[in-house]
Formats: C-alpha cells, structure tokens, sequence
C-alpha cells in the first residue's frame, strides 16, 4: 500500500478557488490506484472546505514549530509527500528529510508565486514588469524549495519556461500537470443555454486573492463605465467568496454593478451569463474562471495576464485584449454579435477538451511517481544543488523553527 501525506497550505475548498479544485483533482489521481491519504494543514478548516473523510481520507491538523509533526511522521511513514505550496515545503521539508529520508517529496507550486508578486509590485509602482521585479526574495525562497524537491508540478508551461531560460531550473525538477477534467461531450455542450437565453456579464473569483480583487476595481473604475453605456440593458454580475466590506461597497445597482458574493454553484451562475470578464492585471498560474466559462459555453473577455498559459496553440474561447478601448469595444462585440459568440464558444470546447484531458494528465502524472520511486536515488544524484540545499549550513528555517519552538516551551511554563 502506498502511503500519501499531503501538507496543505489551506484545506480544499473546491467551491471557493481554483486552487482548491486543483488540490481535490490530485487526490482523485492518488486514489485512483488506490493509495491511502493523508490530508494535513496547520490551518483552521472552514464550513466551505471538502469533507475529505467521506471520500475515505484521514484528516490531521498539524503544528508550526512543534515536533509533534515528528512524532506524527514516525508513525504514519508515508512513502510520498506532497507540498502543497512552496510554504509548506519551507515549514515542514526538512522535518521529512530528517525522519523519511526515502520518502518522493512533490511539491504543488499551484502558481509560481515569484512571477505573481512580482508583478504585483510593478502594478503597485506603475512599472513595467522585467527581470528586476522577477528576481525578488520569493523567487530566493521558492526556487530553493524546487530544488529541495524530486518534483514539483507545475500548472503553466508559461512558467516552466520562466524556471528554465529565466532561472535555469533543469527540467527533470519540473512536471507540467494542468487541471485535470473530463471532457465536454456533445450532449452535453447541445444542453448549454443558447445565446439568445443568456443574459449579462459575470466574473467569479476568491477575493482572498489579490489579483481578483484588483481585477473588480478594474472593472468599476474602468471598463464598465464605458461598457455599460455600449450596453444599456446588460449587468455585471460580480461572485466570489470572501467578499470583504471593500468589496461589498463596490455594489452600486445604479450603475448595473452587482456584488453577488459566493456562488454556491458556479455552473448555474456561469451557464446563464452571456460573457465571463476577466481583465487581471497581474496573477500567475491557470484561471479557474476560465475554465468554468469554457466548460459551462461561455465566451471570455480577457486580458493577456488572464489568459496566459490558457491556450497554447489552441485557439481562444473568446478575445484577449489589455488596451483599455479595444477591450470595451470587443466586449460590446462579443456581447451582441451571435455568430462571433457562438464561434468563441465552440472554440472554449475543443480547447478545454485538447489542454486538461484528465485522463491523459493523470497517467502522466502517476507515470512519472513510478518513475521517480524506482530511479530515486540516482535521481536525487543528479540534483545536487538540492543536496547542497539540505546541507545543515543552509537550513535556516529548520534552526528558527527549532529556537521558535524552545521558546514556546518555555513560554508556557513560566
């Protein structure tokens, strides 16, 4: 029996975020070899997060700093790890090297956060994004834990190129896994309300996450303003959880900009819309969003940043555009032309259904776990710098966990 433990960032919520689905896809691909799993986070779970018991795995809240992790590792010995988030690789990495030396440690990078703060600070100072922006302190940490890794997955082959030509990752450290799905079937994209039954303009998206609500300011201050006039009938419909009270003063019906807050199913909210925005203006990683509008039929107006990774050499399930007056006028477009409308959207089906073939990523997937298992020790021969990142010299997470949890001992007996 092969033994998983996965470290999670947050526990799963799959209504909630892209990340969340992406996690639940990963463990669908363990448990279809049947492997037993353990799901363990040090954060508090949410009333939204997956009930991972029902679907037969074992749940584990953990500690920062606190060698009960040890303790716990010694006894469940599992024979793969997998971190998800550089994060959690940081915190609980060395503790796995120590005590499950044999153990395949995969890291999830869910995006690479390096290219996604970096960009957000450029956005912050008004500046255009280049290599001084990219080469920040997480991409010191981040890459570090790659490199401490056998493997780690990545979701965009946008940024396996980044790791490679930018930072000269090798590539035997990298695995390009997108989101894993089922295929759209005819019957299925036929049953899609039609053009003519859809109405309005929704995005969806976790306000926890920066760019997301970034991308609503855009939207308020810039876009609609000049879409709605284009459109005086039409609404946006603006969904997500987390909607802080920033958020919600947003709404303001006058204008037709509604704050709908969490969506509960997103494809009844999706299916219904006549086009999914997503105009970020920064962000790394695959959009959820994107993925919801292509498989519910509906067509996306998107800005280069959104639709990075997206497509590959497919063609997009609608139009890309960062110029703030191209934008508005494709929308309007896109919005009111039947036949462009329907040509994106059969466009979103065959290139859902080329790029994230569940069934071909997960073989890949398992395939490589194999691979890894049988070949590991020459395989972590070839990596060095990874050695050389384990060497007790360069474990400074490791001595300030260790010093933060003598002081929590003796913090709480006096």
């Amino acid at each position: 029996m092969i033994n998983v433990l996965i470290i999670g960032f947050v526990w799963p919520e799959p209504k909630s975020s892209a990340a969340g689905s992406r996690m639940m896809q990963l463990i669908e691909a363990f448990q279809s070899q049947n492997f037993q799993i353990t799901f363990a986070s040090p954060s508090s779970k949410s009333e939204r997060g997956a009930d991972l018991k029902v679907l037969g795995i074992r749940e584990e809240t953990i500690a920062l700093n606190n060698s009960s992790f040890d303790v716990f590792l010694n006894e469940l010995q599992p024979n793969i790890v997998l971190f998800d988030r550089f994060l959690m690789e940081e915190q609980f990495g060395w503790r796995v090297t120590e005590h499950c030396p044999d153990a395949l440690k995969i890291l999830d990078t869910e995006d690479l956060h390096c290219l996604r703060k970096g960009r957000q600070q450029a956005f912050k100072d008004k500046a255009t994004f280049n290599d001084d922006y990219l080469f920040n302190e997480f991409a010191k940490r981040e890459i570090a834990s790659i490199y401490r890794c056998d493997v780690s997955l990545m979701i965009s082959e946008v940024e396996i190129d980044i790791l490679t030509q930018k930072f000269k990752v090798p590539e035997n450290l990298l695995l390009y896994i997108p989101f894993m799905c089922d295929s759209i079937s005819e019957i299925e994209q036929k049953s899609l309300p039609d053009f003519q039954d859809r109405e309005h303009v929704v995005t969806i998206g976790n306000f926890l996450h920066e760019p997301n609500y970034q991308s609503v300011l855009y939207l308020k201050q810039t876009l609609w303003p000049r879409i709605k006039k284009q459109l005086p009938k039409a609404e946006i419909h603006i969904y997500g959880a987390y909607a802080s009270q920033k958020v919600n003063q947003l709404h303001q019906p006058k204008d037709r900009f509604y704050i709908k807050g969490f969506a509960d199913d997103v494809n009844e909210v999706m299916k219904h819309a006549k086009i999914c925005m997503a105009p970020l203006v920064f962000g790394a990683g695959l959009k959820g969003k994107l993925v919801d509008a292509m498989i519910n039929g509906t067509p996306c107006a998107m800005s280069s940043i959104a639709a990075e990774g997206m497509f590959g050499a497919q063609e997009p399930n609608g139009f890309i555009a960062d110029n703030v007056e191209e934008f508005v006028a494709k929308t309007t477009e896109l919005y009111t032309n039947k036949t462009l409308w329907t040509k994106k959207q059969d466009h979103g089906f065959k290139s859902f259904n080329s790029r994230f073939n569940k069934s071909y990523f997960q073989q890949q997937f398992l395939a490589h776990i194999v691979y890894l298992q049988t070949h590991l020790k020459s395989h972590r021969l070839h990596n060095f710098t990874g050695t050389l990142l384990q060497h007790h010299s360069m474990q400074s997470t490791k001595f300030m966990s260790r010093w933060i949890e003598e002081k929590n001992k003796h913090t709480s007996t006096t």
